[in-house]
């Protein structure tokens, strides 16, 4: 969402409070992400695992999932060996997200596995479900209206809003 649709949104017609209304907005969205477990913007994320796991389907808790860009193993001394992240493929849809990946894999000497991944709707808000904005939108007005209050719960408004999209990993 733009500055200048909050700012309509929130009857404001001044550019006193922009750099305020703009950390809101993305204060609201950061919140709205993190009791989804979902990225609505496009984000680059990086998940660190001890060890490939044995079935070859990575667990990654975060949706919705584009792609693998790059993977690696880091060996104990750091020492990296690139992984050809064609060997990955991002099941489309899976919340939370999974990945399969074609075996055998390198294994880390006493190290880490690292998979970079692109995850989000798209590149802008338009991409992004329409109550899921409508969620940003609304907490980005709570959060407005309430300077200086303590509003540390979700309000029931935007929580409903956000249900539908939790992801729960079983």
């Amino acid at each position: 969402m733009t500055l200048a649709e909050m700012k309509t949104y929130l009857r404001v017609e001044h550019d006193d409070e922009d750099e305020l209304i703009g950390r809101l907005i993305a204060a609201a969205r950061q919140a709205c992400e993190s009791a989804t477990r979902r990225a609505f913007l496009t984000q680059s994320w990086r998940l660190t695992r001890a060890r490939w796991p044995h079935s070859g389907q990575i667990d990654v808790p975060l949706a919705p999932l584009a792609a693998v860009t790059a993977a690696r193993i880091r060996n104990a001394d750091g020492a990296e060996t690139e992984v050809d992240p064609a060997r990955f493929k991002v099941v489309a849809g899976a919340a939370p997200g999974l990945i399969l990946a074609r075996r055998p894999l390198p294994a880390p000497a006493g190290g880490t596995v690292e998979l970079d991944l692109v995850a989000g709707y798209g590149d802008s808000a338009a991409s992004v479900p329409a109550d899921l904005v409508e969620a940003v939108r609304r907490l980005a007005a709570r959060l407005y209206d309430s300077r200086g209050l303590d509003a540390a719960a979700m309000p029931a408004d935007v929580a409903a809003l956000l249900q539908p999209h939790r992801v729960v990993a079983l």
